[in-house]
This record gives C-alpha cells, structure tokens and sequence, in this order.
C-alpha cells in the first residue's frame, strides 16, 4: 500500500499512514509540499516564449498515478465515476474506459456533469440519464433534472471517484457539481487531481458571498482561485465546508506555477466553447458578459476573447479607451464576426472588441472584465443591460451576480466605482491566498 499524507478536518499537521483516513494523499512524493505555502511570483516570460515550451514538462494526471500505484484505493469496490471527455490518460483513454477494464474495479455508475459523460452536450443543454454506450454502464446526469445525485443514483456504490479537468475558474459547473455530489452521496470520495491550467499560483478577484451561492459558485472561494481541484476540496473538506472523507490521488512532476502547456498533458477542450490556453486565462473576467445582453463570443471562432454587441456603436474608440487603460498583459483590437444561429445576436454581423494576451504571466483577467463592463456600460447606458433572472432561477438572482458572487460588481460598473472594488478584491484575494496556504499539495 502507498504512504499517503493524512490531515483530519480543522488539524492540516502532516502524518503519515496506511490506511484510508479522512483526508489522505495517495502517495508519499509530495510529504513535503502537502501543508506548504504556494510562491506568489511569477517568471516575466512573454506569452509566445511561454508556448514555444509546450510538451517539455512530464507531469503525470492523477488516473494515472491511480492504476500504477493506488489502485488498492478502489480494488474490491463498487465504484462511481463523475467525470466528462476531459477524463483521460495521456495517450487519451477515457478514464470510463480504463477503469472499466481495469482488473479488480467494479465500475457500476457513471456520472455526468455540465456537457456530458463524453463532452457530447453543449453549455447549458439539459442532460438526460441513460446507459453509456461504450460500456453499458449506467449514466446518471447531474446536468438536467437533479444537480446533486439523489440516494437511489448512489445506493450501489461503495466510492466515488472525480476525474474532471478544470479551468481554475470559480464560475466554472464542475467543482461545483463535484462538492454538491461528494456531500449528497455520503460515500468515500476519490479525487484524481489535474493541473490548474492557469497556474496554480496566481490568485485574483472576490471571495464568493454565500447568498448568491449556486451551481457557479456554491462556496467561499475567490473567483480565480489559484489551487487544483484537489486542493480546492481539500481546503473545503478541512475547514468543514463540506462534509466528505476525502482521499486525493495527486500528479506527479507537477508544479505550481505550471501553465497546462508546460505539463505534457496532451490538451482537450474543457468545454466546447473554450478552445485555447488563452481563453481560459481570460475566462475568469469574460465570463461576466454571459450576465448581460452583450455576447461573450460564443457563436465565434473565440469565445471569451470576442466580446460584442450589434448596438456596439464605435469599437475603434472603445479599445482604445481600453489601451489607454494600459492592463498588463492585454491589448485590445476591434473585431467583426458573424455569430452563428442559437447564440446571442445569432445570424447578425457585429462590432466586437478583441483581447489579446500579450503576457499571460502579467494579465489579470478579473480586472480586464470589470473594466470591459465599465466600457461597455459607459458607451451604452440606455442599450447594455443586465440579464434578468429566468422565472425558475433559484432566489430570482440575476444572472451576472451568481457569476459575480455578489451584487457589488453591477452597482460599481453603474456608479463607476470600479477602481475601488478592484481594491476590495485584490484585498480578498490576499485573503484567500492566506486561508488555502496550510491546504496546498504542491510546490
């Protein structure tokens, strides 16, 4: 059996066991990094000196490190699988498909978050239950009528397993799914961590405030939150946010400061409409247009780097109010795309404003969001609007501020106060950069 680092809930002193234990990590190669703190710095390298290193790094996915050293974990078990497409090993076998064969597993539930078991279904498209085709296997959706698994979904499982690829974006469905099935299913939880694509060092923008909580954000953690999913529900589990016994399976070869491109890990799209590294960067601050009735790029060839509008009257003035801005890291150009039918302003040729990441280790996406809501609203106080909430939106809560976590964010862009609640929120980024450092797996 590996040696696995244990932390009881409330207690993150390291020690060392045999056994599966409240919070376990499931290899001894991490002992000391477990409870150390993340560095806060980051190299000044330029975006295209960053990608000429892509593939260089060896670091091994958490499935993989379970079949070769912690498949014990799971041995004589019924097991559950939460997991998507992104769920694979680095020669792209489905994580469904490698346990399903592998010798001494009984997988007897799949379960599937936002865009499917496969990565078939599109953003926001209801998922129906079924068999998985492949294995005939169960498929439970967690993306359609139910969000959290029901007592009859779990009832034939003895563990459930989450190997789920994320963005490092708190607004992001699947760590959501995840915490709302680890707590509901009350069953051992196995987490097979990743990589935070977009470093796992870097922290930026506001702590979630518990009232606005939903499916984009159900718990206390700052909008780009600097952590692996791991450590993310390690941090949760611990300080007794959510109430699971945890075993994460971590990488090896991994470090924080990793860009996904510097892993060797072959990319897979997360979700259909995030299509680059870049993307995802800018993903954290974007986002916040799918909370108005300005588009967000979906429909485009780059969405969450596209944002537009048909009413959009002059984007040639409004990037070079952006630039003149000068963000770190971002310079923005006007655009024209024709968006595609079924999407905001769909089949219309429009205006749109362009980011670009010019120095991924300086830009801070949050900010470059708020500041495109600034302009946005400035531009057009009478035509952008905030989404209203659908009639079955839990609390009736708008949109942009269950993305936001907070209704701060819409009363500073109309009173444009935006500088100060930056402030306010780099101030919560430190202190959530302060909660998690006891919690961290990796150096």
């Amino acid at each position: 059996m590996a040696s696995r680092i244990s932390c009881a809930p409330g207690d993150h002193r390291q020690r060392r066991t045999t056994g599966v234990t409240r919070f376990a990590l499931a290899t001894s190669l991490l002992m000391a990094a477990a409870c150390s703190p993340a560095a806060d710095t980051a190299a000044k390298d330029s975006t295209a000196a960053a990608a000429a290193a892509t593939a260089t790094g060896n670091v091994i996915p958490g499935v993989e490190v379970l079949l070769t050293d912690s498949l014990h974990l799971l041995k004589g078990k019924k097991v559950g699988l939460l997991t998507n497409h992104s769920g694979r090993n680095r020669a792209g076998e489905s994580t469904v498909d490698l346990l399903f064969k592998a010798e001494g597993v009984n997988l007897v539930a799949l379960y599937g978050p936002e865009h499917g078991i496969r990565g078939e279904a599109k953003a926001g498209e209801k998922i129906s239950s079924g068999v998985d085709e492949k294995t005939g296997v169960k498929v439970y959706s967690l993306y359609g009528t139910v969000e959290t698994p029901t007592a009859d979904m779990v009832k034939d499982i003895d563990v459930l397993v989450y190997d789920i690829q994320d963005v490092g974006a708190r607004v992001y469905t699947y760590e959501w799914t995840l915490a709302l099935a680890m707590e509901a299913a009350k069953k051992p939880i196995v987490i097979l961590d990743r990589p935070n694509p977009i470093r796992a060092d870097v922290i930026e923008g506001n702590i979630l405030e518990l009232p606005f909580r939903s499916l984009v954000g159900q718990h206390a953690v700052a909008l780009r939150y600097g952590l692996t999913v791991g450590e993310l529900m390690r941090y949760l589990v611990e300080t007794k946010a959510i109430n699971a016994q945890l075993t994460v399976v971590p990488m090896k070869n991994y470090t924080r400061s990793m860009w996904f491109d510097e892993t060797g890990i072959p990319r897979v799209n997360p979700s259909p409409n995030l299509r680059t590294l870049d993307a995802e960067l800018l993903y954290p601050g974007t986002v916040f247009f799918e909370g108005t009735n300005a588009t967000e790029g979906r429909g485009t060839d780059s969405p969450f780097t596209l944002i537009g509008a048909a009413y959009l009257k002059d984007n040639v003035a409004m990037a070079a109010e952006l630039n003149a801005l000068k963000l770190p890291g971002v310079q923005f150009d006007t655009a024209t795309r024709t968006i595609e039918a079924g999407y905001k302003f769909g089949g219309e040729t429009i205006p749109m404003i362009s980011v670009k990441v010019t120095d991924r280790n300086t830009v801070r996406p949050v900010e470059v969001g708020i500041r495109l809501l600034r302009a946005f609203y400035a531009a057009h106080p009478q035509e952008f609007k905030w989404r209203e909430p659908s009639a079955n939106a839990a609390g009736r809560i708008r949109g942009i501020d269950r993305l936001a976590g907070t209704d701060k964010l819409t009363k500073a862009v109309e009173a444009n106060t935006v500088d100060e609640l930056i402030k306010q929120w780099d101030a919560d980024a430190a202190k959530f950069r302060d909660l998690v450092k006891p919690y961290l797996i990796y150096q």
